[in-house]
């Protein structure tokens, strides 16, 4: 049976997906003013998994993350102050303006970090999951990676030791089909089925191939969080989504022709937010001018925030106090 899903429910999910959506179209709108030296990977068009996986967890359950950050971190209550002061290398950043835009930490939040080394946060995820276990924490553990990521010899190592020790995690695998501009059949055997291999570790895992529908994620994870708490087994989930953007950076790339012009119109058609919103209207949950208002108010914060980023100080951190903590 098919759950319903309250309207208030189905509002807080655009919200959260809109307001990503705003804040990296901002971010790349000011990116070549030169005030954000880090490199920067955007999630737009991604933002219905972030949303509908981290929708359903608790303030106690733990996230970690790959360079694609931003809409994981907001999706999971991060601040909005501190990721955009992290962007621009202030002091208020939550890595104190250090890490930039591919390594955000909040501890608060239950965000325990992400870098930018493929694959790099899987391993720790699991330690994390397997010191949660240990701890006896009602607690659940996400990490979020590409599927670039299931290539590299650590992910078969996770799974195996996630299964062997019933760990509480989830591998969310955000499949947009692109290494930068390599296409995935070139990196993976025509019929390698990450699922299947998922499984055969003794994980329990699912595709669902509509990664851009909020309430199919949000429907997936709940099922998912259910199996760890009755069967105490790990989940591997993958969501079909696609990025809009260029692989890192502000820019609309597809003039480089390395996707398919047919590929790329039919993702912009699935859309996760203009989707939404047609489904919304339909089901006569907003209207128009609700929508309107909710966009108003959303960029009205990232404007404020967006100033009070920029006046901030910049990260004491220098090569002198690195010299003093490494001699």
């Amino acid at each position: 049976m098919k759950a319903e899903h309250s309207d208030s429910l189905h509002i807080d999910l655009y919200v959260q997906m809109l307001r990503i959506r705003l804040i990296e179209e901002e971010i790349a709108n000011e990116y070549s003013k030169g005030y954000m030296r880090c490199p920067t990977h955007l999630s737009i068009g991604q933002e219905a998994i972030a949303v509908g996986v981290c929708s359903c967890l608790k303030d106690n359950d733990y996230v970690l993350s790959n360079h694609r950050a931003h809409a994981h971190y907001l999706a999971k209550g991060g601040s909005l102050k501190k990721m955009l002061s992290e962007i621009m290398g202030k002091e208020s950043g939550c890595s104190s303006g250090r890490g930039g835009s591919m390594h955000i930490v909040d501890l608060e939040k239950g965000f325990l970090g992400s870098t930018p080394i493929v694959a790099g946060t899987i391993p720790v995820a699991v330690g994390v999951a397997l010191s949660s276990q240990m701890k006896n924490e009602d607690s659940i553990t996400v990490v979020f990676l590409g599927e670039g990521a299931t290539e590299e010899g650590v992910f078969s190592e996770s799974l195996n030791f996630a299964a062997l020790k019933e760990l509480p995690i989830i591998f969310v695998c955000e499949n947009n089909f692109y290494s930068v501009y390599s296409p995935i059949h070139v990196r993976q055997a025509k019929n390698r089925d990450r699922v299947k291999i998922a499984k055969a570790h003794g994980l329990y895992s699912k595709k669902e191939e509509n990664g851009n529908d909020v309430l199919k994620v949000y429907s997936t994870m709940q099922e998912s969080i259910e199996v760890i708490r009755k069967n105490k087994t790990p989940v591997y989930l993958e969501f079909d989504t696609y990025r809009f953007r260029e692989h890192c950076g502000p820019n609309i790339d597809d003039d480089l022709s390395y996707r398919p012009k047919k590929e790329y119109e039919y993702w912009l058609k699935n859309c996760p937010i203009s989707n939404f919103e047609k489904f919304l209207i339909n089901k006569n949950v907003v209207t128009k001018k609700d929508l309107s208002q909710i966009k108003e108010k959303i960029l009205l914060e990232i404007k404020k925030t967006f100033e009070w980023a920029k006046n901030s100080n910049f990260s004491s951190f220098n090569l002198k106090s690195e010299e003093k903590i490494y001699s």
